[in-house]
């Protein structure tokens, strides 16, 4: 037997300890840790097992980066300078970047999920009711699933396009275009700020593209220190990418189905284009879910407790992990989240007690308090926690603490000119960090330290004793705390 079935599995035909709706990363992890437990679970997926991580986001787009932030750091070292000529190999990447997303096929996936002991269902599944899923396949052919202890919703987010004059005819490129274009485009606008936006421009205009990013407000990552963004818009800026602050579009059209794709923002100026990305943010997949056949609304997000189950629903069957709650929209914090709220399931259903304090094991405290994040640009950003600004607002007596990451005798061996800062913010009541964000080339590889500090809630006295290795580019712990205890 697959793991495909037709559901007959468990007892009772179409009966499971667990239903869980979506195949990303997030439901992966949540069967995985209520299959381990011993709870029989099925798994319902309308798209490829694996999600929109595994083949229009995380990994199709760090794949696209990959070649683009070695192939810079090679021009940035001595010896490796002189060896490195001409651009890159827009189809060597592009293939590259194929092989990650595993051609959009999802066998591996679906060989997993089989070897893990977990039920898969091909079919787009709704709510029907407590504890009710229908499923209706490809074929129309519908199926009933009943959950004994536990629906999980793991249905992800997808990209929210604005509403704009001409929007639909336009054809735009939203996060998964943009991960899976087959060709480089000659001209492409970029529209928004984030995340998506900057790694987006960062790739493509590597690859030979021209780019004009198009921003709202007034600078990159806002969410993140100023500074990341700061580091991130002169990159972009050297590297032949034109960014326009103070510029929200008003309309966007394409006069024909092979012409270009005119872009007008607030003034009435035009920008022209062969492509256009929407990077201006993400909206839950809660739109057909039969979210009002248990007193739910649909479109919105799930509003959970740190045990992940939906606050809104009697009976404590119906929870909802990663992106579809939208507590922190990001890959691994989805997968924290599925461990947390399997292991939940799986004690609930067992009648055994839950740890829900802060930090406990079925509490997922690191929502709020330590997510961690890198961004894939040139520079890199890696952030975790609270920035200065969020912590006081929050309420906190904080410092802000920096330090130059070039002065950092790893950094300057890293690359030539490096260019980069770091910052830590203390909580100067309790003595621990409440947040820490690194912008500079390898950072990402920093980033853990950090969120076990914070998240861990180490006290800086104790901090002091965790020798960084010399010359590497942690050594800039040490310097922060220097400067911290002047």
């Amino acid at each position: 037997m697959t793991a495909a079935t037709d559901a007959t599995r468990g007892g009772t035909a179409g009966e499971y300890d667990v239903i869980v709706l979506g195949a990303g990363p997030t439901g992966e992890n949540l069967a995985d840790r209520t299959r381990a437990a011993g709870l029989t679970t099925v798994v319902v997926e309308s798209e490829l097992v694996g999600g929109e991580c595994s083949y229009w986001a995380c990994m199709p787009s760090k794949a696209l980066l990959r070649p683009v932030i070695a192939h810079a750091d090679a021009r940035r070292a001595p010896g490796a300078r002189e060896a490195v000529r001409g651009g890159l190999d827009a189809p060597a990447v592009l293939a590259h970047r194929d092989a990650f997303a595993s051609h959009w096929r999802d066998d591996g996936q679906v060989a997993w999920l089989e070897s893990a002991g977990i039920e898969l269902v091909r079919g787009h599944g709704r709510l029907a009711g407590e504890r009710r899923v229908e499923v209706r396949g490809a074929d129309g052919t519908p199926r009933t699933l009943t959950a004994r202890h536990a629906v999980a919703v793991c249905t992800g987010s997808r990209a929210a396009l604005p509403d704009l004059p001409g929007i639909d005819r336009a054809r735009p490129w939203t996060s998964r275009e943009a991960t899976s274009a087959k060709e480089v485009p000659g001209r492409l606008i970029v529209v928004g700020g984030g995340v998506v936006a900057v790694e987006m421009a960062t790739a493509w205009r590597a690859l030979g593209a021209q780019v004009t990013v198009l921003v709202r407000g007034g600078r990159l990552l806002e969410r993140m220190e100023p500074f990341a963004g700061e580091l991130v818009t002169g990159s972009l800026a050297r590297g032949g990418v034109t960014v326009r602050f103070g510029a929200p579009v008003t309309a966007v059209r394409r006069d024909r189905t092979d012409g270009p794709v005119v872009v007008t923002v607030e003034g009435g100026h035009e920008f022209i284009g062969d492509e256009v990305l929407f990077a201006t943010g993400r909206a839950p997949r809660t739109d057909d879910l039969g979210l009002e056949s248990v007193g739910l609304t649909a479109g919105r997000p799930l509003e959970v407790d740190d045990t992940c189950r939906v606050t809104a629903v009697a009976g404590g069957w119906l929870y909802a992990a990663g992106d579809v709650n939208h507590r922190a929209l990001l890959t691994h914090m989805g997968k924290y989240q599925a461990r947390i709220a399997g292991a939940a399931i799986a004690a609930r259903a067992k009648g055994e007690p839950l740890d829900t304090a802060s930090w406990g094991r079925h509490a997922a405290t690191a929502d709020t308090a330590a997510v961690p994040q890198v961004v894939f640009t040139d520079p890199e950003v890696a952030s975790v926690g609270l920035t200065a600004e969020a912590a006081e607002r929050a309420g906190h007596r904080v410092r802000a603490v920096d330090h130059d990451l070039g002065q950092v005798a790893g950094a300057a061996l890293y690359a030539d000119g490096y260019q980069g800062r770091a910052r830590m913010v203390v909580d100067e009541d309790a003595g621990h960090l409440l947040g820490v964000t690194f912008a500079g080339p390898g950072v990402g590889e920093l980033l853990h330290s950090a969120t076990v500090a914070v998240a861990a809630r180490v006290p800086l006295d104790r901090l002091w004793h965790a020798v960084p290795a010399y010359p590497t580019i942690s050594e800039v712990w040490l310097r922060l705390l220097e400067a911290y205890r002047g």
